[in-house]
């Protein structure tokens, strides 16, 4: 089906390009094409110029049928969109010729309440501007319900993938964390971002003992380069405000996570490139949205085309990221309360840091009835928009004798990609990029899990944070809903003390930095009033969604 009517308020704009063009065309006349390799025939979405199957030529385009199996969807409340007045659904769907492809899409002409996943759909097309957008409805006649598409590699096999490569010395041994500072926290403080970078970095540095003049390295994630609100400048914003005149200097968004400028460190340090790198994280989306809403500030116009996703109102990483969460209930029958537990512990621990945003107490009702985001996530199920500095300094290992205080040493670092990197062609049923990261992390330790005293893992939403306890192996995959199960196990003083400072669900959305700061305060043994005791390593998660990476931490004693 094909209308050329125009809705009134026009959907974002899809990406059109040379390669794309064919896709965001074919519903001119009702069909549906993919790119498809010349060789092995697989259907290869989105476009590229070799089969990532094969590595095959991809020079064909195939018509398909226009059925699907519905794999995902959400109903999105908190993010509107020109053309999708809130609620509507946001959905990802398996193209029925070759199910590894699959489309992220909006469910039209059915209610939200009698979706399943498994169900057959069909696409109809709805013009916006010079493209066509493939939507889909249910089938009239519905089969069983389908299962899920089984990931590639699957979650339980990760480890088979990881590629060890034999050296005679790790580079891990060659570097230590030194210091590590951080800026006042808090909503809108209404400061410029830089000041509280310079903040951050001033206490880092005295906390290893050092000067400015010092520091012969200057690393950052994610670099100038970043959108607003989400940095504050990059190297060269604090290499023009304090002059440190770096030998070597790293910015850059696509690496490990905010933890990639750590990592960066330690490889220029381990590398002679330098001796002390000052690593620092700056977010101030809190004061952003504010001087937008005072219209003091204009909200930059996109740079290019929307993309695979905004069309459909798949605006938040929260909209995706439900659907995975979905999944998981799906397929381990894991609950709201399951993620419940996570943000009651994050609210908990944050009631004994002085400085977290967010310490009055929270209940599993407060939990459950908090208004919805994107189901299945509520209000609490979301990390904190806050203004906020983290620097860590990074020092080559010899100079560990001459630092004031001990030294955190870094075990060993997960940062290898297993998984496609494109969020809804990724692996279903966790936080994609965290799988392979957490297998490849026990490759380069004779540790195990059972050695981990506490554990720092990114909780931008709660599901995020469940994906890391499964992948690490603190309990198997699946398995969660067990382990979580009322929240003894993963408070201060359970099996596995998690995010002892609130997290960035209730301390504050320090993107990342701020977990690991925290790991350092835990394995000095000064975190006070949340002090986990007898903290002698600790496990960091930096990111998700995008390639991340993780760290096994440790002290000396």
């Amino acid at each position: 089906m094909t209308t050329d009517e125009q809705p009134e308020a026009v959907r974002p704009q899809p990406q059109t390009t040379q390669e794309t063009e064919f896709f965001w065309t074919s519903g001119r006349d009702g069909r549906l094409r993919f790119q498809a390799c010349a060789e092995c025939r697989a259907l290869i979405h989105p476009p590229q110029p070799r089969c990532r199957h094969c590595r095959g030529h991809t020079d064909d385009r195939r018509e398909v049928s226009g059925f699907a199996t519905l794999i995902g969807f959400t109903v999105n409340h908190r993010f509107p969109t020109p053309g999708l007045p809130t609620p509507f659904v946001v959905a990802q769907v398996a193209i029925e010729e070759d199910p590894r492809v699959r489309l992220t899409t909006n469910v039209v002409h059915c209610a939200p309440r009698d979706l399943r996943l498994g169900m057959r759909m069909e696409v109809v097309f709805e013009r916006a501007g010079e493209a066509w957008l493939p939507l889909f409805r249910p089938c009239p006649d519905q089969p069983p319900p389908a299962p899920l598409p089984v990931d590639e590699p699957a979650p339980e096999r990760m480890r088979e993938y990881v590629r060890t490569a034999p050296v005679t010395r790790r580079f891990e041994e060659r570097a230590v964390i030194s210091g590590a500072g951080a800026s006042r926290i808090g909503r809108r403080l209404m400061v410029p971002p830089l000041e509280l970078t310079v903040e951050a970095c001033e206490k880092a540095v005295a906390d290893a003992g050092l000067t400015f003049d010092d520091i012969d390295g200057l690393s950052t994630y994610p670099g100038g380069g970043a959108y607003a609100g989400f940095a504050e400048g990059g190297v060269s914003a604090l290499e023009s405000a304090l002059g440190i005149r770096p030998v070597w200097h790293n910015g850059a968004g696509e690496t490990f996570g905010p933890g990639g400028s750590v990592i960066a460190a330690m490889l220029a340090v381990a590398g002679g490139l330098a001796r002390h790198v000052l690593c620092f994280r700056t977010v101030w989306e809190a004061t952003y949205a504010e001087l937008l809403r005072q219209g003091r500030i204009r909200m930059p116009r996109p740079a290019g085309p929307e993309g695979w996703f905004k069309p459909f109102g798949a605006v938040s990483p929260a909209v995706m990221l439900a659907m995975n969460a979905q999944r998981h209930m799906h397929r381990h029958g894991t609950t709201r309360e399951t993620l419940g537990w996570i943000a009651l512990n994050q609210r908990a621990n944050a009631a004994r840091h002085p400085d977290a945003v967010y310490r009055d107490p929270l209940t599993m009702d407060d939990y459950l009835s908090a208004r919805t985001v994107t189901t299945p996530f509520g209000l609490y199920d979301c990390d904190v928009p806050c203004d906020a500095s983290t620097a860590v300094v990074v020092s080559a290992a010899e100079t560990a004798p001459d630092l004031p205080k001990p030294p955190v040493r870094v075990e060993a670092v997960g940062t290898q990609i297993l998984e496609r990197p494109e969020w809804d062609q990724s692996t279903l049923t966790h936080e994609p990029q965290v799988l392979g990261q957490a297998a490849h992390l026990w490759t380069r330790t004779d540790l195990r899990p059972s050695d981990v005293d506490v554990a720092l893992l990114y909780d931008g939403f709660t599901f995020n944070c469940l994906s890391w306890i499964e992948a690490l192996g603190f309990c198997g995959i699946g398995e969660a809903r067990d382990f979580l199960d009322g929240g003894k196990n993963i408070a201060r003083d359970g099996v596995l003390p998690l995010n002892p400072h609130g997290g960035q669900l209730s301390h504050g959305r320090t993107h990342g930095m701020g977990l690991l700061h925290e790991a350092v305060l835990q394995l000095r043994g000064e975190a006070g009033a949340r002090q986990v005791a007898g903290a002698r390593t600790a496990v960091v998660s930096s990111g998700g969604l995008t390639p991340s990476g993780v760290l096994l931490l440790r002290t000396d004693g």
